[in-house]
């Protein structure tokens, strides 16, 4: 006879066991939920209207959710900056500029991919734009292979970590936490991480500098002032779009999805400028609307808003909407376009058919005391938080090798979120307690996309990589980066600050000190006149 105290972990092994016959996740979170809910009215753990909470669930959490809508917005806008030039041209220049150093390649590899990963949010594009482009020109100045596979696929995993990543965004959702104070929490590990992996390079070209020669001075064309141009031209419009889309959400201006909006669109302006059929006249009307954008901020910041204020952003405004028409015109363009729309939609529906089959399995999970029982297993491991977020992290990072971030974000956060406010609030405090753990979860899902067997981020670098390049230099390039996430995480764990330094310090005030002193007013004497009869 089953009983209530074994259903939680039948389910959580019915579902391990579902998912490694390799039938889809998002079908098999629903069909394992129904199925033990069906099995629990059997048993009578509840009766069949306990079920009407699904549908209840789907849709104000899910179809209703309009965080949710910042995902389509930035998969759109990693899909048209994927293929419109600009990480070409990036890592052309940064390639010269850091040329005549060891490791220059894998130093403006690593540095592009920052780069874009605060302009795209997806692993997928990075990766691959990166190893089509640097991959040939590595191998051609006598690159270390493994070295090669190994950076160009852990740069493309930046994005992971660098807002505005789609993972952070997906976590702050099933955290019930502020978009932007997880973005916040992500800048410090994601420059700490940048500088792991060029202290690696470093490291590398000290010990063997045959792996990572300096490209020879006839093959770098640029110097002086036309290698800073071009370098600049890459980064100052990649820069104005990050402040568009992170600087409104950070200081309170947009919302995500309004902040993904004008990401979106920004993405299509980037595309048209890098085009070589982006005409003169195109280019004088983006000059202008740069200018009354910079007029109205300005405007804005010394005075109220006014009619000049007004007229200077309807101008900026005009002028979106005339490169926009324009980027519609031309052939290239149009394609790239219907191509992000095609990608968007996709990655949508994936998200939201997982997010669907979660809801299913999470219901029932919950309705049969799951989760009191996953709390009673976490909160009676041994060395208390500590014991707690080692465990955690190691129980990821296995999942990783099977699942990717959206899967283990969906199944596993919603159950472990309650109990892990309850077990880290003590140390970092309740407000950013989730924030921490969410970044250092998104620092440890990064492995995901590297790590056998199921590493996409290796998927991709094979798919592009030259026929010479063998598997098992990917696979075993890979290793030491995986180890520099693992450090990354273990930095987290043991310096919190590195998330909470740049998040809001809670008002410490002593309620018992507080005063209200209410000024005494001397009212005239009330006259309510002679009685009436």
């Amino acid at each position: 006879m089953i009983t209530l105290e074994m259903m939680p972990p039948l389910m959580f092994g019915g579902l391990v066991l579902a998912m490694l016959i390799g039938f889809p996740v998002a079908f098999t979170l629903a069909a394992v939920g129904l199925s033990f809910g069906f099995l629990s009215i059997y048993l009578g753990f509840f009766d069949l209207n306990f079920l009407q909470a699904i549908p209840g669930r789907v849709f104000g959490s899910v179809l209703s959710n309009e965080l949710l809508l910042a995902i389509p917005f930035f998969t759109f806008m990693g899909a048209i900056l994927e293929r419109c030039g600009l990480a070409e041209d990036m890592l052309d220049s940064m390639g010269q500029l850091f040329g005549p150093v060891r490791g220059g390649l894998g130093y403006s590899v690593i540095i592009v991919g920052f780069i874009l990963g605060a302009i795209t949010g997806t692993v997928a594009a990075q990766v691959i734009a990166m190893a089509l482009i640097s991959m040939p020109v590595m191998i051609r100045y006598g690159y270390n292979m493994r070295y090669i596979t190994g950076v160009l696929a852990a740069s493309g995993t930046i994005t992971q970590l660098v807002p505005p990543s789609l993972v952070l965004i997906v976590l702050a959702d099933q955290l019930g936490k502020s978009v932007g104070d997880m973005y916040l929490g992500a800048w410090g590990p994601s420059v700490f991480q940048i500088v792991l992996f060029a202290g690696y390079t470093f490291v590398l070209g000290l010990i063997k500098p045959d792996h990572v020669p300096p490209v020879p001075k006839e093959a770098r064309t640029l110097t002086g002032w036309a290698l800073w141009k071009k370098c600049l031209m890459g980064i100052i419009p990649s820069a104005v779009l990050i402040f568009v889309v992170l600087g409104t959400m950070m200081m309170g201006l947009a919302t995500p999805t309004e902040a993904g909006a004008m990401g979106a669109v920004g993405a299509i302006v980037l595309a048209a400028i890098h085009h070589k059929d982006f005409t003169s006249t195109d280019r004088k009307i983006l000059i202008v609307g740069v200018i009354a954008a910079g007029i109205g901020t300005i405007v804005a910041m010394l005075f109220t808003e006014n009619l000049v204020f007004k007229l200077a952003f309807a101008v900026t405004y005009l002028a979106v909407a005339w490169i926009g028409i324009s980027a519609a015109r031309i052939p290239d363009l149009r394609d790239l376009i219907k191509q992000g729309y095609e990608s968007t939609m996709r990655l949508t529906c994936m998200v939201t058919f997982i997010l669907i089959g979660s809801t299913c399995f999470s219901v029932v999970f919950l309705g049969v005391s799951g989760g009191v029982w996953l709390e009673h297993l976490l909160t009676s491991l041994p060395g208390g938080v500590w014991g707690f977020l080692i465990f955690i992290n190691l129980f990821i990072f296995f999942l990783a090798f099977f699942l990717d971030f959206f899967e283990i974000a969906f199944i596993i956060l919603p159950m472990i979120a309650p109990i892990a406010q309850k077990v880290l609030g003590p140390v970092v405090g309740d407000g950013p307690a989730l924030i921490w753990f969410g970044v250092m979860l998104c620092v440890n899902m990064q492995t995901s996309f590297l790590h056998p067997p199921f590493g996409f981020a290796l998927f991709y670098l094979r798919g592009v990589a030259p026929k010479e390049v063998k598997s098992s230099d990917i696979y075993w390039g890979a290793m030491p980066w995986i180890g520099l996430q693992m450090i990354m995480v273990l930095i987290v764990i043991a310096f919190p600050i590195t998330v909470t330094g740049l998040l809001d310090k809670p008002l410490n005030v002593d309620l018992d000190k507080v005063k209200i002193e209410v000024p005494q007013i001397d009212l005239p004497p009330l006259d309510l006149g002679p009685p009436q009869k």
